[in-house]
């Protein structure tokens, strides 16, 4: 029986571990974190899953079948088929996507997403992050419905759990430090080092599943520019780019993007990695119902380019542009009621007042600034349905940056300021 050393702790090298052992393989899964924080950013997430489906009754037939009648009529929930998902990959990317690996990823999507359930997964509609409760009905939007129970924590604990009862070897606490190569430049071994020292695991495969190099500052400003190093970090403090530089030393080729990230509006008070108490909450993704000013009380992205799905990778890159790496989302009560739970936690940097200027002292915004900003934005709301669940046309005219959709005007106190980074 040949052996595969798997490493990292989260979704991907779980996947990894689960399928080659029952591929018949022994397999050797390497966390480098300690037991308490296993799971790398996976923890981290929603645990939401983005797949080519034809909508509810073929998610209720093997992804959602534990779904009730009532639950089901009072949803609503469109196909997301494979040529949607192949757009998406397309406008997002600015068609830099990789063909062939684009193609690998739409179309089986939905079969992983059935294996996963086949390995002790079960999944739930996505109704608190991505539904809109309109009348009597639940509506979903931006081609994401299904998240893991228990989300990101809940995903890692059913994976851990699977591969443990399928006899996968899990080491906490190891780095793996290089590849090793016969004279072939076939794998042989993989070099790791724990507490005790360096050693060699002997192994005819190697799964590279260990995140990217997000943790790691000085990687950062290399490749993502100034003041990346200053960035606060949404997961793990392990993914410090040892897969990544285990690869490129064994002459792989260096592929992608590599000066751009996924990068989000994030707590300005979060500590400087992921807190596992709070989980992914310091994110901040409410925007799109409100504005989001810089402290001088200027707009400088258009809140509502797209749904929140297609925007909120971006817009962490320029909150980092702005002066002290700040922004504030601001909304009034038109909208309280619809801002994510996210908005609701007790670690939150926020600030509420009856007026702009009261409002603008206390988040050191600059008063007269931020007062012109929602006086011209303001005026410039044009009439127009409001719906959060669709791109719904209501915007602003004449104002730049623009607000192409869900643009309300602001002007229904107390007013709520929510500071990011």
């Amino acid at each position: 029986m040949s052996r595969v050393v798997v490493v990292g702790g989260g979704n991907a090298a779980l996947c990894a571990a689960i399928a080659a052992r029952g591929a018949g393989a022994r397999v050797l899964l390497l966390e480098k974190a300690p037991a308490a924080e296993r799971g790398g950013n996976s923890f981290f997430t929603a645990g939401a899953f983005r797949f080519a489906h034809h909508g509810l009754d073929d998610l209720r037939r093997d992804v959602l079948p534990d779904l009730s009648e009532a639950e089901a009529r009072a949803i609503d929930i469109d196909a997301y088929p494979e040529a949607r998902f192949f757009d998406d990959l397309a406008r997002l990317t600015e068609n830099l996507t990789d063909p062939d690996l684009a193609d690998t990823l739409v179309r089986r999507s939905r079969p992983t997403i059935v294996w996963m359930r086949a390995q002790g997964l079960r999944f739930i509609p996505m109704f608190g992050r991505q539904a809109y409760r309109l009348g009597d009905r639940h509506r979903f939007w931006g081609g994401l419905a299904v998240e893991a129970v228990g989300g990101g924590p809940g995903l890692v604990e059913a994976l851990y759990q699977r591969a443990e009862q399928l006899g996968v070897e899990v080491r906490y606490g190891v780095k793996a430090a290089g590849l090793r190569l016969d004279r072939r430049g076939a794998i042989r071994a993989l070099a790791t080092r724990d507490a005790d020292g360096f050693h060699e695991v002997a192994c005819r495969g190697v799964v590279l599943a260990c995140g990217g190099f997000e943790a790691n500052p000085e990687w950062r400003a290399r490749y993502l520019g100034p003041d990346w190093e200053l960035a606060r970090v949404r997961g793990t403090r392990h993914n410090t780019g040892d897969g990544i530089r285990m690869a490129l030393e064994i002459h792989a080729q260096p592929y992608g993007h590599w000066s751009a990230c996924h990068a989000v509006a994030w707590d300005l008070n979060a500590p400087p990695f992921g807190d596992r108490r709070v989980g992914d909450l310091f994110q901040k993704h409410s925007y799109p119902l409100g504005l989001i000013v810089n402290n001088r009380g200027e707009r400088f992205v258009d809140e509502g380019a797209d749904l929140r799905n297609y925007t909120y990778a971006r817009y962490g890159r320029e909150i980092l542009r702005q002066p002290e790496r700040a922004a504030f989302q601001l909304f009034d009560q038109k909208v309280v009621g619809l801002l994510r739970e996210e908005y609701r936690i007790r670690e939150v940097t926020k600030a509420e007042a009856s007026t702009l200027g009261e409002l603008a002292r206390k988040l050191e915004i600059d008063p007269a600034g931020l007062e012109r900003t929602v006086a011209a934005f303001n005026q410039a709301v044009q009439p127009g349905d409001f719906n959060p669940a669709i791109l719904d046309g209501k915007a602003t005219r004449g104002l730049t940056p623009p607000k192409s959709n869900w643009a309300l005007p602001l002007d229904a106190p107390p007013y709520l300021g929510y500071a990011v980074t």
